[in-house]
């Protein structure tokens, strides 16, 4: 359940969309394929959080299999990224309450704050709790999704969702969609606080996988089937809310649904996304990557609450699809790397997969604009610096 919601949220809400301007109908290929590469890190990310099941994901797996500075790439990339993404999930739920509501938008940065500061006090007090609200939260978002798909397939036309390949348009949006995949590793970087990790992990991140495949692909079909992809992109464009719009064509009530249901999954996005970016953190503090006093788990979950506060108080919190598929893509890269040195005691599954999703990453992560991928590797230049630099205040 931490890891659909995760997954299913501003992805399913919102980049569906965004792909369906880049590649049309063939947007149900992307996620098709989006899926196996996110399958072949999936599996690699179980094998490594069974055999080394603390916080922290790939930060740490770098650190163990590979190079220190390749394991703190993933983690400063997944800082980066994920801050700003939850401060986003933060502003997209004030938004949607607020319009639900009927409320000014006046009270949009205040209500963000309060969220970001009241779910930071949830996670304080452990994951058992920060699990039953999740719990709560998804199964609204999997309710509201399940009755769109099941009320929209009727009205669906089959001439709108004819594909028409153009394989540079396919790649970008296969990166696009694949962004929609990764909560799942939010899973991985709360290893130490799973039962039985060498079991239980494998188990939920492929479960995990399964389910938010099976809804995307279910939402695409009915988005693009019901308004034509043309239609779905714009709306993407002009709407803080897409699939409400696509709802509101067949049925009124559903979208009113559909409302409630994105309105909660920001949440569960937002709550998820503390979680792993405190565990982040407490691995980096642990090793002297972050700043002192972040080897606290208290320390790091307040850390991360003020930070994602403090760009929520910003009130326009903006980050680019693109930006944060080279991020994620280039997370996984090491994933699949690290977990290519698995020994055969350690491996849970094929080399295959390690090399199926290194290569699929890498060619993703490059399929993009080459001014977003020259400015991910800009950052991580500047994170290097700033390792540096706290190793030497140590």
């Amino acid at each position: 359940m931490m890891g659909l919601g995760s997954i299913i949220g501003t992805g399913v809400f919102v980049s569906i969309g965004i792909a369906a301007g880049v590649a049309g109908p063939s947007v149900i290929l992307a996620i098709l394929i989006a899926a196996f590469v996110a399958t072949c890190n999936a599996l690699n990310s179980a094998q490594l959080a069974a055999n080394h099941p603390v916080s922290g994901g790939t930060y740490e797996y770098g650190y163990r299999w590979l190079q220190p500075w390749l394991g703190f790439s993933a983690g400063w990339m997944f800082l980066c990224a994920k801050t700003a993404s939850a401060a986003t999930a933060a502003l997209g739920f004030a938004g949607y309450l607020l319009n639900a509501t009927g409320q000014d938008s006046r009270w949009l940065t205040p209500l963000a704050v309060t969220t970001v500061l009241l779910l930071t006090a949830v996670v304080l007090l452990g994951v058992r709790l920060s699990s039953s609200l999740n719990i709560v939260v998804v199964s609204v978002t999997l309710l509201s999704l399940g009755l769109f798909v099941l009320c929209g397939a009727r009205s669906v036309h089959a001439s709108n969702l004819t594909l028409a390949v153009e394989p540079a348009s396919l790649l970008r949006a296969c990166a696009l969609m694949f962004v929609a995949y990764t909560g799942y590793g939010r899973i991985a970087t709360l290893g130490e606080e799973v039962v039985e990790p060498r079991r239980t992990i494998p188990r939920a991140i492929i479960t995990t996988l399964a389910v938010s495949a099976a809804f995307y692909v279910a939402v695409a079909i009915v988005a693009v089937g019901v308004v034509g992809a043309p239609q779905l992109a714009r709306v993407t464009r002009e709407s803080a809310a897409p699939l409400e719009a696509v709802a509101q064509s067949f049925s009124p009530s559903i979208a009113r649904l559909v409302a409630v249901g994105a309105t909660t999954a920001m949440l569960g996005v937002l709550l998820n996304l503390v979680l792993g970016l405190s565990r982040m953190v407490l691995a980096m503090g642990r090793r002297g990557d972050a700043p002192w006093g972040t080897s606290n788990l208290a320390i790091a979950v307040v850390v991360v609450g003020a930070a994602i506060a403090g760009l929520a108080l910003i009130g326009n919190v903006r980050t680019t699809w693109s930006f944060s598929a080279f991020t994620v893509l280039v997370y996984y890269s090491i994933t699949n790397l690290a977990a290519l040195q698995l020994q055969t005691g350690e491996r849970l599954y094929s080399r295959g997969w390690a090399w199926g999703g290194l290569v699929s990453c890498l060619a993703l992560a490059f399929s993009i604009e080459p001014r977003v991928w020259l400015a991910g590797v800009a950052i991580i230049g500047v994170g290097l610096a700033a390792r540096w630099l706290f190793q030497r205040m140590k």
